[in-house]
């Protein structure tokens, strides 16, 4: 019996350093905006963040400030983290992933208005199910891409203030409640080789939403809203971040990067869940470095950081904890490279680089099939989600993740069938 209470002590103090490690993250965000901007600036953009459609790709760090941009994303990875404690979720991969990609996607799209009536909508459907919230929170986390629907019909088809809240809040409800079955029922559509499973199941619901306002006559604008000329200070500043994640992981680690090895023969198909299998420290090391290979690619092809890029860089940097690394993510940014120069699209604009970023959602193919498959994937997939936009009118955040899973659904069968003539023969 002691030996159980000491292990169980052990386990809560881990749990413990966990929460700690990821908090102090978030805490240095979300002080460190104040540097960027006055404390009545972050204010006023607050505002602006919090009135905006937030439809993609609307880049909060230009239409506020990059100071209110931060806080944005800083409060509602907080929210996120107190979540997850009070339901006493263990702090491994998903919720890491979880808890990074609403960081990321905290400085264009989602704001601490359009998340609650998602979350609440999980909620109601744990308690139709008769089931504890906790089951679902990670849903309910990843969820929050259709946080731009909320925000949309609030304020962006000219309804009257009090009908557009109260349709933009049912709308978000609506989808909480039916996000957590079609979630589980669309991943058998790619099998795991699409990590952002809740990007496809969005990308669904985005699209009958878009369809059924359409059939009401409404539309929504096409929007693109960037920042640039801000690569100095935020490449130093997010270099310090990802460094700092690298050192940490490394310390605690025992000052060696043994295991890392291993982790990098993943294939990261989901749900490989980083943390449990390789420990919280190797994890963070592959973070931090996920985190300076992507800010490097940025820099090398001439590419502006803004709050759009630094989303995509954050949302790598989470699933670093779940599934990629720079072993299996790396042939799909080489595809995104290859199609930029043979297509029509500049390998620096804000959408090919957010392909090149979110586009290793499909990690999970070159980790299974090889570089040669990871890179036809990242060429298939700029194609893909050039088209996919449309059809959900920009109010699924995660339109990477639903281009990703009809990638994924055409390419995996054919590279499962040749593999498995290839052992027949």
């Amino acid at each position: 019996m002691g030996n159980k209470k000491q292990k169980s002590k052990e386990i809560i103090i881990v749990e413990n350093t966990k929460y700690l490690i990821i908090f102090a993250y978030i805490m240095f965000i979300l002080l460190s905006s104040f540097l960027f901007n006055t404390p009545r600036d972050i204010i006023m953009g607050m505002k602006k963040i919090i009135l905006s459609p937030s439809i993609l790709l609307t880049d909060y760090m230009k239409l506020a400030n990059i100071g209110s941009a931060l806080f944005n994303s800083s409060l509602l990875m907080l929210i996120s983290l107190i979540i997850a404690r009070i339901n006493k979720i263990s702090m491994k991969g998903p919720v890491i992933a979880a808890i990074f990609t609403i960081g990321g996607f905290g400085l264009f799209g989602k704001n601490i208005y359009n998340i609650w009536a998602i979350f609440l909508g999980v909620y109601l459907y744990s308690f139709i199910q008769g089931d504890k919230f906790n089951k679902y929170i990670i849903t309910a986390f990843f969820g929050t891409a259709l946080g731009p629907l909320v925000s949309q019909i609030s304020f962006g088809l000219g309804l009257k203030p009090f009908a557009g809240i109260l349709l933009g809040n049912l709308g978000g409800l609506i989808v909480g409640i039916i996000l957590p079955p079609l979630a589980s029922h669309f991943f058998g559509f790619h099998k795991g080789y699409n990590l952002y499973n809740l990007g496809f199941t969005a990308g669904i619901v985005g699209t009958l939403f878009m369809s059924l306002l359409r059939g009401f006559g409404f539309e929504n604008n096409s929007t693109l809203i960037v920042l640039e000329g801000k690569n100095l200070i935020l490449s130093i500043y997010f270099f310090i971040y990802f460094v700092s994640m690298i050192l940490v992981g490394w310390l605690i680690n025992g000052q060696n990067f043994k295991g890392y090895k291993a982790l990098l023969k993943d294939s990261g198909r989901a749900t490989s869940d980083f943390i449990s299998q390789y420990g919280f420290s190797i994890s963070l090391i592959n973070m931090g470095i996920l985190g300076i290979l992507s800010i490097s690619y940025i820099l090398l092809v001439k590419g502006q950081l803004s709050g759009l890029v630094i989303g995509g860089v954050f949302t790598v940097v989470g699933f670093g904890a779940f599934g990629k690394h720079p072993k299996n993510t790396i042939p799909i940014v080489v595809g995104v490279y290859i199609a930029s120069i043979f297509k029509v699209w500049k390998i620096n604009s804000a959408g090919i680089l957010l392909a090149a970023l979110f586009g290793t959602t499909l990690a999970p193919i070159s980790g299974t099939f090889g570089w040669k498959a990871g890179i036809l994937a990242g060429f298939l997939h700029v194609s893909i989600v050039s088209n996919t936009g449309y059809l959900h009118g920009g109010m699924n955040l995660y339109n990477n993740g639903f281009a990703g899973g009809i990638v994924a659904a055409i390419l995996v069968p054919v590279m499962e069938s040749f593999r498995k003539g290839t052992i027949n023969k």
